[in-house]
């Protein structure tokens, strides 16, 4: 029996599905991207360096901060430019802005309706009307982090190398400092919606890979670590870990060493380092009654509140922090152009994002690479459809494609990313 979606909607990107069953045992299983790829690592190569953040953000426009801000990283390791603690700040608030509203668009409007077996948007926004109007609330905060910060919404254009062209005033700050402690409320609101709905009780153990620090919940650096016992620098990633490229794909493919899938994004951080979380947040996640470690991949969308409750709740406790800190630190100052390599990582909403950075003595890009979270948890998510198909193989084909549908997209894969 063969198994086809040719289009799973509501998703970043185009991709269908296909799998291939006999007798009862699932032969293959495969995520079809149907989008062309876009080559941005050979774009970046023989570009100068103020070029690439500009460049690299076009990669998606759901996240185009944690590309444009991972680019930089890289860049600045590359060359040995030293940021102030005042500059780092101003990256968390975006990437905490980031997550927020990624969050938010993809856990109530994209993943939503499939738990609620409800099959169109309209109908969504008819039957829960304040639930749909809180979650809009919450992502219009996260935007407006990102565009105070970034100066607009979609692909900052403040942050550079070495720190930020414009800081924010405090009269903006304290304005997202009000708006942040009622939009607080309102998701803690809205996650005790969430937590009542049901999800299908599937589970299949897999490594949970992601960023760590000591004293805080990592999303801007760190070491990368997993379940399995993983704690390596981020300059040692691709020694663990191997991009792959199967015959007629565009995309890559990342495995443990080169072997076995894992999963990264908001199950995974939840999953690594939950101790971590602020106290919203962790009284959120205690009241789901999830036991950790956690690995039915239908949480993630659970996980995600967890991780908007924090991040709104960390990007109070940052902005609080610097309308009594000098901002002026975070303006960017000189500094020289030299050769080198540089590799960095940043959590993006969807999981841990890297790049590689060859700079020449002029400054211009010798070579890049850049590896995306989609691309890490594409294997992890066949290897989790081909355990889950047996459980829905006696329901009739609507049904099964509704719930596979729904298993996709509880991954949050972002197939521009993919493709990049």
């Amino acid at each position: 029996m063969e198994i086809k979606i040719n289009h799973i909607n509501k998703m970043e990107g185009h991709a269908g599905f296909m799998a291939s069953v006999l007798d009862g045992d699932v032969k293959s299983a495969k995520l079809e991207v149907k989008e062309g790829i876009r080559l941005i690592e050979g774009i970046l190569i023989g570009r100068h360096y103020k070029d690439v953040p500009i460049i690299a953000q076009r990669i998606c426009g759901i996240c185009p901060v944690v590309h444009n801000l991972t680019s930089i990283k890289a860049i600045e390791k590359a060359m040995n430019v030293q940021v102030s603690e005042e500059t780092v700040i101003l990256r968390k608030l975006l990437e905490s802005g980031q997550i927020i509203h990624s969050h938010a668009l993809h856990l109530f409007f994209l993943s939503l309706a499939d738990l609620l077996n409800i099959d169109n948007d309209l109908k969504m926004v008819k039957k829960y009307p304040e639930e749909t109007k809180m979650a809009i609330k919450i992502r219009e905060f996260g935007m407006d982090i990102v565009k105070i910060i970034g100066g607009r919404v979609i692909h900052p254009l403040t942050n550079e190398i070495g720190g930020f062209k414009k800081i924010p005033s405090s009269e903006e700050i304290q304005k997202l400092i009000l708006k942040g402690e009622n939009v607080l409320m309102t998701a803690i609101k809205l996650g005790k919606f969430l937590k009542d709905i049901k999800v299908p009780d599937f589970k299949r153990e897999t490594e949970y890979v992601s960023l760590h620090k000591d004293g805080e919940y990592a999303i801007y650096d760190g070491d990368v670590i997993s379940n399995k016992g993983l704690h390596i620098p981020v300059e040692k990633f691709e020694n663990n870990f191997m991009e792959l490229q199967r015959p007629r794909e565009i995309i890559k493919r990342v495995k443990s060493d080169g072997k076995t899938s894992y999963m990264v994004g908001a199950i995974a951080r939840i999953n690594n380092q939950s101790e971590k979380l602020l106290p919203r947040s962790e009284e959120y996640l205690k009241s789901l009654n999830y036991v950790l470690p956690d690995y039915n991949p239908f949480h993630n969308i659970s996980y995600q509140m967890v991780e908007v409750i924090h991040f709104i709740e960390e990007s109070l406790r940052l902005l609080k922090m610097i309308g009594h800190i000098n901002m002026e630190n975070a303006l960017t100052k000189k500094f020289e152009v030299v050769a080198g390599e540089g590799v960095s990582a940043v959590e993006a909403p969807r999981g841990t994002l890297y790049y590689y950075i060859d700079i020449d003595e002029k400054g211009y890009v010798k070579n890049a690479n850049i590896i995306t979270p989609t691309a890490q948890t594409l294997s992890n998510l066949e290897d989790d459809i081909k355990a889950y198909l047996p459980e829905i193989l006696d329901c009739t084909k609507n049904e099964r494609t509704q719930k596979l549908r729904g298993f996709i997209r509880a991954y949050d894969p972002c197939i521009s990313c993919a493709v990049h």
